[in-house]
């Protein structure tokens, strides 16, 4: 600086302090302060917090170590840092095996004919209910539809079995209309994926219909009446005022199941499939299964199961960025 130059004059920022003690004013230098006073003020609720981050910790992030298994020849003796490191090696040998065809074959078809059967399915339900006006009947309706939800899985299997196998209920039924003769239909090619899907509408109609239910009880009924001023009927005023009313609810189921296209469930399967439906009821997690628990093959199973994780997550991100664009809707 050179001589007779003053000195330029410094900006300081004014802080106050409020009637709680939080400083005002001081960005982020007050920031430790302002927060030391808020946890005072707000303990309960901080050490609820505490509880909720420590299970995420414990339960959701901890886990994540064993994802170093799908880079490794894992032994449970020698744990996660003692294993052979093979990098790759464990998803060479999935998309190099014999099965990788059929497995992604299978659980896209479940997957998609379970998006394209199972997501609209509950809200037609619930555009049904919600036209009932007979408040008693309505909850009759309701409550049937839950019950399916609340059955067992290996309940709900074995019927399935009993009722599809030859001379079951449903078998003779189908072969009543067909006049063939009664026939296991869940060996019979591709009719498993039809039956697993079927079954799943079965337990998960009512119980999905839920959140829409929820959703048509929040919409403005001024916003019926004015368009039955307007001359609009019943089909009117569901395409242009309830669907509208639940469309932002409807674009955000949408976006979660299409991130579980690929996580197509493994418990019904093992319960439903047998020697003679494996070309059609294989699909990645029923190989998990069978590598991780069944021949002990830590590694592959892992890699394997990060590998349908990884597709999910991209199906998720990607029909979100979809929505976000074109819909002005979406998860994050």
């Amino acid at each position: 600086m050179k001589d007779g130059e003053k000195k330029p004059k410094r900006s300081y920022t004014t802080t106050t302090l409020d009637s709680s003690g939080y400083i005002e004013g001081g960005g982020v230098r007050a920031l430790p302060h302002n927060l030391w006073v808020d946890i005072k003020c707000n303990k309960v609720l901080y050490v609820c917090l505490t509880f909720i981050l420590a299970f995420f910790v414990i339960f959701s992030f901890l886990p994540l170590v064993g994802l170093l298994m799908a880079f490794e020849r894992y032994s449970p003796v020698k744990g996660f840092f003692g294993s052979q490191w093979v990098g790759l090696q464990n998803f060479e040998t999935f998309f190099s095996g014999p099965y990788v065809g059929r497995l992604i074959r299978n659980t896209l078809a479940i997957g998609v004919l379970n998006l394209v059967v199972n997501f609209p399915a509950p809200i037609i339900f619930a555009l049904i209910l919600n036209e009932i006006k007979n408040k008693y009947f309505k909850k009759i309706v309701q409550t049937i539809s839950y019950m399916p939800y609340f059955v067992s899985a290996v309940v709900a299997c074995g019927i399935v079995v009993d009722f599809t196998e030859a001379g079951g209920a449903i078998s003779t039924f189908v072969a009543s209309i067909t006049g063939s003769e009664p026939q296991n239909l869940l060996n019979q090619g591709t009719n498993f994926w039809l039956i697993y899907v079927l079954q799943n509408m079965w337990q998960g109609l009512g119980y999905g219909s839920i959140i829409y239910i929820s959703a048509l009880s929040a919409i403005d009924q001024e916003l019926y009446e004015a368009a039955a001023i307007d001359g609009a009927g019943k089909w009117l005023q569901c395409i242009h005022v309830t669907i509208p009313g639940i469309l932002p609810m409807i674009i955000m189921m949408l976006i979660m199941q299409m991130g579980s296209v690929f996580s197509v469930g493994a418990d019904k399967i093992l319960l439903m499939y047998s020697p003679a439906n494996y070309n059609f009821a294989d699909v990645i997690n029923t190989y998990v299964y069978r590598m991780g628990l069944v021949q002990s093959d830590y590694g592959l199973s892992t890699a394997v199961g990060l590998f349908n994780s990884i597709i999910g997550t991209i199906l998720l991100i990607t029909t979100n960025q979809i929505a976000k664009k074109l819909a002005g809707t979406s998860m994050f």
